[in-house]
C-alpha cells in the first residue's frame, strides 16, 4: 500500500480578519487536524491556542511571514493557502501579499481569500487526492 505524505495548509489572516479565521478553524477543527498546519505569526498562535491544533509559526506577515509562506509554496512544501485577506484596509506589506498571491497562482496552489472559498476548499473531495 502506497503511503502518501500529509498535506500542509497555510493559515493567514490580516488583523481585522483574525477572529474570523479563528472561528472558522474552530468550526473545521476535525478536518484541519488531518493536515500539517502552518501560519504567519499571530494568526498561527491564535488558532493554536483556540483549537489546540499544532500550527507551525512563521514570522508575522509584515516582518516577512508572507514571504516565508511563499517560499515554502515554491519549494512544494505547502499544498493550500487559506488567507483571510482584508481588501478594505491598506497593509504596510501589500507588496508581500501580492507576491504571495502571485506565487500561489504560479505554482498552481489553491488559495482561498475568504470564508466561503475556504469552506469550499476544505470540504472538497479533491483535498485528499
Amino acid at each position: 500500500m502506497k503511503r502518501t505524505k500529509k498535506k500542509t495548509i497555510a493559515l493567514i489572516a490580516h488583523d481585522n480578519k483574525k477572529s474570523e479565521i479563528v472561528n472558522w478553524a474552530l468550526k473545521n477543527k476535525a478536518t484541519l487536524e488531518k493536515f500539517d498546519l502552518c501560519g504567519t505569526g499571530t494568526t498561527a498562535k491564535l488558532i493554536a491556542e483556540a483549537t489546540d491544533l499544532n500550527v507551525k509559526r512563521y514570522l508575522s506577515g509584515p516582518l516577512g511571514g508572507d514571504q516565508q509562506i511563499g517560499a515554502k509554496v515554491a519549494e512544494g512544501k505547502i499544498d493550500m493557502v487559506i488567507f483571510f485577506w482584508d481588501p478594505l484596509e491598506s497593509q504596510p506589506h501589500d507588496p508581500d501579499v501580492k507576491a504571495l498571491l502571485r506565487i500561489a497562482v504560479v505554482y498552481d496552489i489553491p488559495i482561498s481569500t475568504n470564508r466561503a472559498s475556504a469552506d469550499y476548499m476544505i470540504h472538497s473531495t479533491f483535498l485528499n487526492n
